[in-house]
């Protein structure tokens, strides 16, 4: 129970609730609810959250909100032409503008200092991030059947043994 915040056992004598009793004083705020020391520890409440590093408006705060927030529609528009694709039956095309997407969210989050929303987490998780899962998409789409454009033998080698030691 340590690092908790919890009520004493017993209540006054006047019938009044019991006060607070705070077990981890590190953490505990003072009267106007800031902590009473600076300290590498983190507290026991968070009250709001850091903005990622680059998390900032891509354009100035009087400019209309979808030119504060290109670089997430130019990649939601590139995703949702994708999606539309291959609901339309042209899947590989449609898969492929997904994962480029992708790929181009990786590049702009390393080019534009400030990208909006398209910062999730910090610039190197983000990059890391939008470029393996573009890069799978653009291989699965790649792959796909039938007819694949890319062939990745001991891929299929592994299916072959899997399927085989299962049935066998």
């Amino acid at each position: 129970m340590s690092g908790q915040v919890g009520r004493a056992d017993t209540a006054s004598a006047s019938g009044e609730p019991p006060e607070p009793t705070v077990i981890d004083p590190v953490s505990a705020p003072d009267a106007e609810g800031r902590p009473r020391r600076t300290t590498r520890r983190f507290p026991l409440f968070t009250r709001d959250t850091a903005r990622p590093e680059g998390g900032g408006r891509a354009a100035p705060g009087d400019a209309p909100a979808p030119a504060r927030q290109w670089p997430i529609l130019a990649v939601l528009s590139m995703v949702g032409l994708g999606l539309l694709l291959t609901a339309l039956d042209v899947f590989r095309y449609g898969l492929l503008l997904i994962g480029a997407a992708l790929l181009a969210g990786a590049v702009l989050r390393w080019v534009v200092p400030d990208v909006g929303m398209l910062a999730v987490r910090s610039r190197f998780t983000d990059m890391v991030t939008y470029t393996l899962l573009g890069t799978a998409i653009v291989l699965l789409s790649m792959m796909a059947q039938p007819k694949p454009w890319l062939t990745i033998p001991f891929l299929d080698d592994t299916l072959h043994y899997t399927i085989r030691s299962q049935g066998g």
